[in-house]
């Protein structure tokens, strides 16, 4: 059954490529075949078997002989190993489908140094109403449930301090509406965990990239990868995190 959802998991891989893709060159991702990027070649069903037809290709396109983007089996492979792994911890529907659309966010963000609206919007309603449903039909409307949904969302706050007092240099509005969606998916506190991970890994990443001279200090870095990735820590591990944390305290 693990290598079925692993399975599962690079075809969807390979959808959600299609979909950064025509998002990119604002296509219809629900019609039309898929084509080769740089020579426009219609793709045979052999040419796009997730994984094997890149490495069976070596990383080039059959017709034109170009380089494929090594996002197309990248992002196969964190999605196979990511479904995998939401199996293996016994993770709900709700999370393999609001994964797909945190998957598009990193990848997009991290190539374009934007969230496009048209993925989080629905994302945000998506887990809006999946949380509503699951208090009123699984918990009742229990005031402390309702209560850590509300504390999910304040974190969100913080990010829109830093975006209003910078004017929008430090970090960007898409930033915020991101947030949001963490704390439905999270809720509180794990939202937290995913912040400090985020920030932390961000820290990071940008003083390193200071360092070898990629970056300069003006420069623009897009958060969202980081923001994502905090989401994913929180998501396996939060709790465990928060309990050794506690720990820590007494």
């Amino acid at each position: 059954m693990l290598i079925i959802v692993f399975l599962f998991g690079l075809a969807v891989g390979s959808f959600l490529n299609c979909l950064i893709y025509r998002l990119e060159t604002k296509q219809d991702f629900l019609f039309g075949r898929s084509f080769c990027p740089r020579c426009h070649h219609i793709l045979k069903w052999y040419d796009l078997i997730p994984l094997l037809s890149f490495v069976l290709l070596k990383g080039r396109c059959r017709y034109c002989k170009k380089k494929i983007s090594i996002q197309y089996p990248l992002v196969e492979l964190f999605t196979g190993i990511l479904f995998s792994l939401f199996f293996i911890f016994h993770f709900s529907f709700f999370i393999y489908l609001i994964s797909c659309f945190l998957i598009v966010i990193f990848v997009y963000d991290l190539k374009h140094y934007i969230i496009p609206d048209k993925i989080i919007y629905p994302a945000i309603a998506l887990a809006l109403f999946y949380q509503l449903f699951e208090i009123w039909n699984l918990r009742g409307w229990s005031s402390s449930e309702i209560r850590n949904l509300g504390y999910g969302l304040l974190p969100s706050l913080f990010l829109l301090g830093i975006i209003l007092a910078s004017y929008g240099k430090w970090m960007g509005f898409g930033d915020f509406k991101l947030a949001i969606l963490m704390g439905l998916i999270l809720n509180w506190p794990k939202v937290l965990v995913a912040l400090f991970f985020s920030f932390f890994l961000g820290g990071i990443i940008s003083i390193g990239l200071l360092l070898t001279k990629k970056k300069k200090l003006t420069s623009e870095v897009p958060f969202a990868p980081f923001l994502v990735s905090g989401t994913f820590i929180a998501l396996f591990w939060g709790e465990r995190i928060i309990n050794w944390y506690l720990t820590l305290l007494k």
